[in-house]
């Protein structure tokens, strides 16, 4: 197998950092932090890089704080200087692992995303019930607490079969061990760049295994979550007892037993936020609480009109994927959009 040296230099390359810095700082211009970095942009970079290839570079501890918008997640937040770092790094080896991920992993990949997945999710529900006209099942499964659980040993064994530069696998060392979890030697922050392609790593040896060593035909992944459609249901119950091996094997992971499901296609099967039935798609309760809850928010004057419009058409675009017309019409109404 093919491994990648020499790409520390490049990572470190004053263009890439430069270009690193424009992709941390979208969006979010107005942060004081980003207003501070930037008042000494040049320098900060140049100090930086040396950083870098001094090997004397740390990161700052992370930021933890619990968002509730409506489901509760904990979020552990980079120092700016950091995600520059992030985005270095991935800017040069993401393209090295991404050729690697089979076609139908979903998540945080250019080109890809939750509307792609619906829509291979519509393709295989088509192809696996003989254009809907006959009953199939999906294996719905969820990977127990699976950021928690992520064994870095694990994942550096995955990474240093694709790379060999030590300079690099110190660095990527550096930004796992930043973070302290409960269980020593496991775990990865929500909310970090690196840990979303890290994620993607570390389950392309999931995907390998079930589409090469077991040949399952329609599967789907976005990040933890992924959805397999068959004929058969028997079929789909073995296939899950030997995912469930594989994970705790080779992984140190396992299956969520609530959430990992066989259900019958025409039941509705819960993926990437919506309900997916034969014949139409409904949004999640979940997904709908979240945008009642920003109305709500903006009637107390919580958050400002430019960011209701901004949700509101954010959310919008997403919801037109749905049979949503009359739902959006009433929260069209509930908003006095005209007045906004």
């Amino acid at each position: 197998m093919k491994t990648y040296n020499k790409l520390y230099d490049k990572i470190c390359l004053i263009n890439n950092l430069a270009n690193a810095w424009r992709e941390a700082r979208k969006g979010k211009t107005k942060k004081i932090y980003v207003i501070e970095f930037e008042q000494n942009t040049k320098e900060n970079l140049l100090k930086l890089r040396e950083e870098l290839l001094n090997q004397t570079y740390k990161p700052q501890p992370l930021k933890t704080f619990t968002l509730r918008d409506p489901k509760t997640r904990r979020i552990s937040k980079s120092a700016f200087i950091d995600r520059i770092v992030h985005h270095a790094l991935v800017r040069v080896i993401e393209p090295i692992f991404d050729k690697t991920f089979i076609y139908d992993s979903c998540a945080n990949r250019k080109g890809k995303g939750n509307l792609f997945a619906l829509n291979r999710f519509d393709l295989f529900k088509r192809k696996v019930t003989n254009n809907l006209k006959s009953e199939a099942f999906c294996l719905k499964a969820d990977i127990k607490h699976y950021f928690q659980e992520v064994s870095r040993e694990v994942l550096l064994k995955v990474i240093k079969k694709k790379l060999s530069d030590e300079r690099v696998l110190w660095l990527i060392e550096q930004i796992i061990k930043n973070y302290q979890s409960e269980k020593t030697d496991k775990g990865m922050p929500l909310g970090n760049l690196t840990s979303q392609f890290f994620a993607n790593i570390y389950l392309n040896e999931l995907d390998y295994f079930v589409k090469h060593k077991l040949r399952v035909k329609y599967y789907i992944r976005y990040v933890d979550d992924f959805v397999i459609l068959h004929k058969s249901k028997e079929q789909l119950e073995e296939w899950k007892i030997k995912i469930d091996e594989f994970l705790k094997q080779e992984l140190k992971l396992e299956l969520h037993k609530e959430k990992s499901k066989i259900i019958p296609l025409s039941h509705g099967i819960d993926f990437v936020g919506f309900r997916n039935f034969y014949h139409f798609k409904l949004l999640r309760k979940r997904n709908i609480r979240k945008i009642f809850i920003k109305i709500e928010k903006y009637k107390r004057e919580e958050i400002s009109k430019e960011k209701m419009l901004e949700c509101f058409h954010g959310w919008d675009a997403y919801a037109k994927w749905a049979n949503s017309y009359n739902l959006r019409r009433k929260i069209v109404e509930k908003i006095d959009l005209i007045n906004l």
